[in-house]
C-alpha cells in the first residue's frame, strides 16, 4: 500500500504545482537563499579574475554577451527550469559586479556615489513596478512586463550590492571578513522584524534579495584575495571554480528534482 497523503500536505503540493506551472522564479527557500549567495560570491571573484587575465574591455564585453544569451534563453521558457535560471544570475552576478567595478576603477566614481546612485535607480524600478503591475511579489512573474522588471531589479541590486560592499571593505576600512559578518547580521534581519512586527513578506524578500550581494561578495573576497588586503589568499580562481562546482552540483540537483516533481502521479 503506498504512503498516504493528508489533505494539507495534498493542498501544499497542488499549490506548488500551480505556481511551478505559473511563475519563472523558484520557491523561494533556503536552497534558493543557499544557491543565490553562492552566485553573488562567483560573480565577484569572477569578476576580478577575468578583468585580469582578460583585461577591463575584453572581460565586460564577453561578459555582456553571455549575460544576454543567458537572458534571451531565460525569456524563451514557459516556466522555471532551474540550469536556465540560475545561469542567468550568474551572469547577472559577473557583468552587475563589473558595472559597478567600472563605475569606480574607471570612471573614478567614488563608491559612496555609485552605491547612491545605484539604490536610487533601484527605487525607481521598484516604483515603476509597482505602479504598473500592482505587485512586487516574485511568485507573479511568469513572463512579459513583469519578467523585465523582475532581470532589471536583479540587475540593480547586484550592481547596488557591489558598490555597497566594496563601500564597507575599501572605503570605509572595515575589510572583507568585517563585512561579511556586518551583513550577515543584517540579512538576519527581515526574518526578525517579519516574526516579531509583522513586516510585508515582499519587503522582506527584496530587503534580504538586495543584502545577499554584498553578504556572498564580502565572504568571496575574503577567501581570494591576499593576506595583504586581511584575506586568506586562495586567489580568485581557485574560489571561482570551487564556487561554480558547488553551484553546478545544487543546480543539477535541483534539475532532478523539478523532473521527478514534473512525472505524472500514479
Amino acid at each position: 500500500m503506498g504512503a498516504t497523503t493528508t489533505p494539507r500536505a495534498h493542498r501544499r503540493a497542488q499549490a506548488q504545482a500551480v505556481r511551478s506551472a505559473a511563475s519563472k522564479v523558484p520557491e523561494v527557500t533556503a536552497v534558493f537563499w543557499i544557491v543565490k549567495i553562492l552566485t553573488t560570491g562567483m560573480g565577484e571573484t569572477t569578476s576580478d579574475y577575468l578583468a585580469r587575465v582578460l583585461g577591463p574591455v575584453p572581460a565586460v564585453a564577453a561578459a555582456g554577451l553571455l549575460l544576454a544569451a543567458a537572458l534571451a534563453a531565460q525569456a524563451r521558457t514557459r516556466r522555471y527550469v532551474p540550469a536556465v535560471y540560475w545561469s542567468a544570475v550568474v551572469m547577472v552576478s559577473v557583468f552587475g559586479t563589473m558595472a559597478a567595478d567600472v563605475a569606480h576603477v574607471a570612471l573614478g566614481v567614488p563608491y559612496a556615489v555609485s552605491a547612491t546612485a545605484f539604490a536610487v535607480a533601484l527605487a525607481l524600478v521598484f516604483l515603476v513596478w509597482r505602479r504598473t503591475e500592482g505587485t512586487l511579489a516574485v511568485e507573479t512573474v511568469a513572463g512579459g512586463r513583469r519578467e523585465v522588471f523582475y532581470w532589471t531589479v536583479v540587475m540593480a541590486t547586484f550592481a547596488l550590492g557591489t558598490a555597497v560592499g566594496d563601500l564597507t571593505a575599501a572605503t570605509l576600512g572595515w575589510g572583507y571578513l568585517s563585512s561579511g559578518l556586518l551583513f550577515a547580521a543584517l540579512i538576519a534581519l527581515p526574518a526578525l522584524a517579519h516574526r516579531l512586527f509583522a513586516l510585508p513578506p515582499v519587503l522582506g524578500f527584496w530587503w534580504a534579495y538586495v543584502l545577499t550581494r554584498p553578504l556572498g561578495a564580502s565572504f568571496a573576497d575574503w577567501a581570494g584575495v591576499g593576506a595583504e588586503r586581511g584575506g586568506l589568499g586562495l586567489g580568485t580562481g581557485p574560489v571561482s571554480l570551487v564556487l561554480a562546482v558547488i553551484i553546478v552540483a545544487v543546480v543539477l540537483w535541483l534539475s532532478a528534482a523539478d523532473r521527478r516533481a514534473a512525472r505524472p502521479q500514479a
